[in-house]
């Protein structure tokens, strides 16, 4: 199975697009299996003239592959065929959308998965995706709203959750942004070491402004989560990236358990003053 993310110019992730043919599964290079058909009246040395046949792909697979090899006009030709063959079909209307998405037409894109949103109300995905448009126009309000209604129709997927976290904390709501990020770690432990997702249907968006107080934030929320080692990771990160206010770390709550830990001391301690600069 193909497994890839893609970065949008906003750092817009498409998650893990799987492409299945017929029970069978594409390698790295896109190469179909070969498979042959033998009859069973052959014996072992006649296999060897077996006529070998490629099993033939489905339009929506054709534009699954197409978006696999970052072909995004031609994978939205394809799924816009698809899409006005079948106008109530919301899969098609979701992954039309993304593929003009990709191709940063985000008005086209929008409309693409509000008509998938209304032909399935309950199509998370699409919804989600329609947050992430509001997300990038940095419309923070309306993508909160985008990805509120999303988790009412899906609970139980963590990218929706991590996206509520970004679209807050663009809004400069940062309890509810850890909030938002400690129910995602609880779906998916690992949910910012990797792109995962169940289809190749959801975007998830990660590009933030402040990023010195964004990595504090994760690393609050990893310490309330009891996950020491990732907790420092973004400490870590906070203090390369300037964050002036590190030292809260020594009066929030969320740290009370690690503040002796000589990793944590290390972290607070001043950088060193560099002597040989003229």
């Amino acid at each position: 199975m193909i497994r890839y993310s893609v970065a949008f110019p906003a750092s817009i992730l498409l998650l893990n697009l799987a492409i299945p043919s017929a029970g069978q599964t594409l390698d790295d290079n896109h190469a179909l299996p070969m498979v042959a058909r033998v009859p069973q009246s052959q014996t072992p040395a006649d296999v060897s003239h077996a006529i070998l046949v490629r099993p033939e792909l489905t339009a929506e697979q054709l534009g699954d592959l197409s978006m696999a090899r970052k072909e995004y006009r031609e994978a939205a030709e394809i799924y816009k065929r698809l899409a006005d063959q079948a106008p109530r079909n919301p899969v098609y209307l979701n992954k039309l959308g993304i593929a003009m998405h990709q191709q940063t037409a985000l008005a086209v894109a929008l409309k693409c998965y509000e008509r998938a949103v209304k032909a399935d109300p309950m199509y998370a995905d699409a919804e989600n995706n329609i947050g992430t448009i509001w997300y990038q126009r940095k419309k923070y309000g309306k993508a909160i709203k985008a990805y509120q209604k999303a988790i009412a129709m899906r609970n139980d997927m963590a990218v929706l959750y991590s996206n509520l976290g970004y679209a807050y904390f663009g809004e400069k709501k940062y309890e509810e942004s850890i909030s938002s990020f400690r129910q995602a770690l609880a779906l998916d432990p690992s949910l910012f070491d990797h792109s995962s997702s169940r289809s190749g249907s959801i975007l998830q968006d990660r590009s933030v402004g402040d990023r010195g107080r964004f990595y504090f934030l994760l690393a609050k929320s990893f310490a309330e989560a009891g996950n020491f080692d990732r907790c420092l990771i973004y400490l870590r990160k906070a203090k390369d990236e300037g964050y002036a206010a590190l030292n809260e770390l020594k009066t929030d709550p969320a740290f009370a358990a690690f503040l002796k830990e000589p990793a944590i001391l290390e972290i607070l301690a001043p950088k060193p003053v560099d002597d040989t600069r003229p």
